[in-house]
């Protein structure tokens, strides 16, 4: 017999990437899902293959230093039926000289990319021939592989979907803010790849890294450090983590609308910070990274997040008695903190903790910038976790990764101290607040999901005892219900940008005798990770009666002349009051962080929407301060939408009360379902953000 001579061959990249849901990463390479057979055509020239006669097998190889023995190399020869536990190659059909095999990997491979060789003999005679380069991904519509997620609709919101929402602002005023996670955009596999091979575990030893890149727990822990604010001190981190209000030499965190572009400045700027990010940034990244290799996940934000420096699980705050905060504690409570969960399998630990596991990119450790040295409470690592969430509910603090730290997060207890003039300090009242309506988005709706039942059990509850006791924790017995006492913040209506607006302290006393009180009520601007501004806002009353079983409101105007000059991007004001009875010098507090809203940026598409065809969207936003707004920037991005981040620079200042409009135009790539997001920033105004779903007609 003549030798037998490949001369071409087709990895049909775009037949296996519409099978194995990896299209959208284009055609100019193959994309598979690992576990889910892939097919590829091999042309024969003079004559074609002979079972008996010819032999054929594969070589697949990833990583720098391919070994077998780790998993990083595989040898498989075509058989008639595909191999149940490692790499499989079985002939599918033979036409002439051209002849299709199906190619399959064990669900447990090694994800990343592969170079694919064949090898011919006939005989004695044997050739060796590269056909290509291709890329392994996690499957989890496949029910060996340990990211496994049975849903169909949650399969396409974790792993598929482009867009999403994360939300933010406070825990009385959620707001929801879009994100372009774009993990299917052009380069972004390629990062998410080199983000791998940058890592340190990698760098110091790459056979075991390589290795170990089967497991998703692994996988997990390497993205959670890598895109974190230890980026601001090691070289190759996403996002430089930043929190004050400084961010002349890089886009602001409130800018950012979608990782693609963060990640491909890391990449440009050859894996250098990118400045700044802050929590939920560094979760969308993180986010991004994980659904474009595979893995199930998602955003989520808790809100009264503990930050709980000494591990004790109380966060002290101590308060003057004009109810400003004194910052002898490093201990914080965040208005809210985002992070990751991811779905997978845990065989490393006892049954029961496979599910959804918490990866923290910004550990709130990361608090006081860069100049904190020393990780110790995440294992040496810049990120944290994978935590079972099913181990954080339970106080299973021993578990790996990391479970303390977001037991912690969510459950905390606060005690607030009010020093006195002379020093002393007496222990207020003040009802629970930490770990409230964690959220996240809902599957298939632009609606929120409320997930706090799956991180503890109701409060108050039996449960919730066993547990705390499990974990060694004692929930402080001071309560406000113990006390005659009671107080609460409230808000008339909305607080809008560039007005003003009242709050309200609401005192009740649940006692038969008449209370004499002093009440000081203060507002001041505050960021999201709980540091505050100037005051905005005061009042101290001297003399508050209180009649028996009465109740009492005592407003509190905030004038836009005192906040607007301070406001920080966030759009938060703390407010914060204090009631001390005379009688017996029991102090009581309450808290409140009001949301200054934006105003709303509309958004009306004109023309048909049809892939690849122009469209037109007309963008508008109506200054609602006193003060006319300079050097006005509307970012806009949407996957499928825009072909990346258009910006749009204001030439004139939009005077008070005046519009600022634009038209945009631009044509659709992708059909079907998503959001056009809009980002505004001016001296003024920063931070606006509006979205609109548009479904987009298929090409006729």
């Amino acid at each position: 017999f003549a030798d037998l001579v490949l001369e071409t061959w087709d990895l049909q990249c775009e037949r296996n990437g519409r099978e194995h849901r990896t299209a959208e990463m284009g055609c100019q390479q193959l994309v598979v899902r690992r576990g889910q057979p892939f097919t590829i055509t091999l042309h024969f020239s003079g004559r074609g293959y002979e079972e008996g006669v010819d032999k054929l097998a594969f070589n697949v190889e990833t990583g720098p230093c391919p070994i077998e023995t780790s998993g990083t190399r595989s040898h498989f020869a075509v058989t008639d039926f595909p191999e149940e536990s490692g790499w499989s190659a079985v002939v599918q059909e033979q036409l002439g000289g051209s002849l299709s095999v199906s190619l399959c990997s064990p669900p447990s491979a090694r994800v990343g990319r592969y170079s694919l060789t064949l090898e011919t003999s006939t005989g004695y005679q044997g050739t060796s021939c590269h056909i290509g380069d291709f890329v392994l991904l996690f499957n989890a519509w496949h029910p060996e592989d340990t990211v496994f997620l049975r849903d169909e609709d949650e399969r396409r919101e974790y792993v598929l979907s482009q867009q999403g929402l994360i939300y933010q602002g406070a825990r009385d005023y959620i707001t929801s803010t879009p994100w372009d996670f774009g993990q299917f955009e052009d380069d972004i596999l390629s990062i998410c790849l080199k983000l791998l091979d940058t890592n340190p575990k990698f760098l110091r030893d790459q056979n075991r890294d390589c290795s170990r890149r089967n497991d998703p727990v692994y996988i997990g822990r390497v993205v959670s450090a890598m895109v974190s604010p230890a980026g601001l001190r090691l070289p190759g981190h996403p996002a430089g983590g930043r929190w004050d209000n400084h961010y002349e030499d890089g886009m602001s965190p409130m800018a950012w609308i979608g990782s693609v572009d963060i990640l491909k400045r890391w990449k440009k700027f050859g894996c250098q910070p990118v400045k700044y990010g802050q929590c939920w940034v560094f979760a969308a990244v993180a986010c991004t990274v994980m659904r474009c290799l595979g893995i199930p996940s998602r955003v989520v934000t808790n809100y009264n997040s503990a930050h709980d420096t000494n591990g004790n699980l109380v966060i002290d705050r101590y308060l003057s008695e004009t109810g400003e905060e004194d910052r002898r504690s490093r201990d914080m409570i965040w208005n809210f903190h985002c992070w990751v969960e991811s779905w997978m399998a845990r065989p490393d630990l006892a049954p029961g903790y496979d599910g959804w596991q918490a990866l923290d990119p910004t550990p709130q450790e990361k608090s006081e910038g860069p100049a904190l040295q020393g990780h110790d409470l995440v294992s040496g690592t810049a990120g944290c976790g994978p935590a079972p969430v099913r181990a954080i509910k339970e106080g299973d603090l021993q578990l790996k990764y990391d479970v303390p730290f977001v037991f912690a997060e969510v459950n905390a207890d606060v005690v607030y101290w009010v020093v006195q003039r002379d020093g002393s300090q007496k222990k207020s009242t003040h009802s629970s607040v930490v770990g409230k309506n964690i959220s996240t988005k809902s599957v298939g709706r632009d609606s929120r999901e409320d997930i706090t039942h799956t991180y503890k059990y109701p409060e108050g509850s039996e449960k919730e005892r066993e547990v705390f006791a499990k974990a060694e924790h004692e929930k402080s017995s001071l309560r406000e219900e113990d006390e005659g006492l009671h107080l609460k913040i409230k808000l008339s209506d909305g607080a809008n940008n560039g007005c003003d607006f009242d709050v309200f302290a609401v005192i009740n006393n649940n006692t038969d005798t008449e209370r004499v009180c002093r009440l000081m009520l203060c507002a001041r601007t505050a960021s999201y990770n709980g540091t505050v501004g100037p005051q905005c806002g005061m009042k101290d009353l001297l003399n508050v009666t209180l009649a028996p079983r009465a109740e009492k409101s005592v407003p509190l105007r905030v004038l836009y002349e005192k906040y607007g000059e301070s406001l920080t991007q966030d759009n938060l004001i703390k407010v914060v009051a204090l009631l001390t009875e005379y009688q017996t010098g029991n102090v009581v507090v309450a808290i409140r962080d009001v949301y200054i809203q934006n105003p709303e940026i509309k958004i009306r598409i004109l023309g048909e929407p049809m892939q690849k065809r122009k469209l037109v969207a007309e963008i508008s936003l109506v200054n609602p301060l006193t003060a006319p707004l300079n050097n006005c920037v509307f970012v806009v991005e949407g996957t499928g939408l825009t072909d990346g981040q258009r910006i749009k620079e204001l030439e004139e200042p939009v005077e008070p009360q005046a519009e600022a409009k634009f038209r945009l135009d631009f044509v659709p790539r992708q059909a079907g379902l998503h959001k056009l997001m809009v980002d505004f920033e001016s001296d003024k105004l920063t931070g606006g953000k509006g979205y609109r779903n548009v479904i987009i007609a298929p090409q006729p």
